[in-house]
């Protein structure tokens, strides 16, 4: 059963078509991602799912639950996670989580459990005006979760977060994802799509490109292997012998040969023993991300 069912999302700005006639389906316990350039139309699609705002044509449901007009039986079952969060003036981290939590009648003790899970609890007495921009992130989300909805939306969660926090962060909605919960989240880190997520939406100009496990999104850029070979153990000569090579070239970490038959190079160097420290690059969602919305600069 789809926990989230998208048909023919529009949402215009005068001439522009934020998002263009999309359609999807999210099944319950699914962790779906959304990538794509700025201003391909993430946000926007996800605020007419989340019932924030009304699409110009086109419908969506949720837990079965029609989402506009705005439908007061799902708010207890979603959670919602802005990309720019607004929080109670002059109040604490823990009087910030303790009234969302009062607002769904979960009691202060389980909202002060959140603070612990997103790493807060030292600064649970520190004014949101006093914490760092990724301190508030992670105030953020546990204010979405305090309620434990069935389907959680996160608008790029981890924008603001140090490597440690953004790596915490997978862990606890990895198991949030493995108790049963439907995750959609957008994100402009490849590496983070790629660990977290199912299913992997590719978005620009307000359309999604392409909607695949991301196993089968490399697979089908059908990318050349990258062979790196430590510094100073091939030379011109030697490169110049190996077969199957479409391209070589000198960097920092060695030289990189670049093949679609790996196995016949990888036997080569071993032939002559050249594979000490040897690494396979295979492609990544980013080279599917570029290869789908190209390399052009996106103010």
């Amino acid at each position: 059963m789809a926990a989230i069912e998208v048909r023919d999302l529009v949402m215009t700005y005068g001439d522009l078509r934020a998002v263009d006639e999309v359609s999807l389906d999210v099944g319950e316990g699914e962790f779906v991602g959304v990538v794509g350039p700025n201003g391909a139309g993430k946000t926007t699609l996800l605020e007419m799912i989340e019932g924030l705002r009304k699409p110009d044509s086109g419908s969506a449901r949720v837990l079965g639950e029609p989402v506009w007009p705005r439908n007061p039986r799902l708010l207890p079952r979603i959670g919602v996670q802005l990309q720019a969060s607004s929080f109670f003036e002059r109040l604490t981290a823990r009087e910030q989580i303790r009234t969302f939590a009062a607002l769904y009648g979960v009691p202060a003790g389980h909202a002060d459990e959140w603070l612990s899970r997103v790493g807060l609890d030292e600064k649970a007495d520190a004014r949101v005006e006093d914490l760092s921009g990724g301190q508030a992130q992670r105030l953020s989300i546990a204010c979405a979760l305090v309620h434990d909805p069935e389907v959680l939306f996160l608008d790029e969660p981890t924008a603001a977060l140090d490597p440690q926090a953004r790596r915490n962060l997978w862990d606890l909605l990895s198991g949030l994802n493995e108790s049963g919960r439907t995750v959609v989240l957008t994100t402009h880190y490849m590496d983070e799509a790629e660990a977290l997520c199912d299913r992997v939406a590719i978005m620009d100009a307000g359309r999604i490109l392409q909607f695949d496990t991301p196993t089968a999104l490399v697979r089908g850029l059908d990318a050349p292997v990258r062979i790196v070979v430590a510094p100073g153990q091939l030379g011109r000569d030697e490169v110049a012998r190996l077969p199957h090579v479409l391209d070589a070239e000198e960097s920092e970490d060695g030289t990189v040969l670049t093949t679609r038959e790996p196995g016949a190079v990888i036997g080569h160097l071993a032939e002559h023993d050249l594979l000490d420290g040897v690494q396979l690059r295979t492609g990544t969602l980013e080279d599917v991300f570029l290869a789908v919305t190209g390399r052009d600069y996106r103010a």
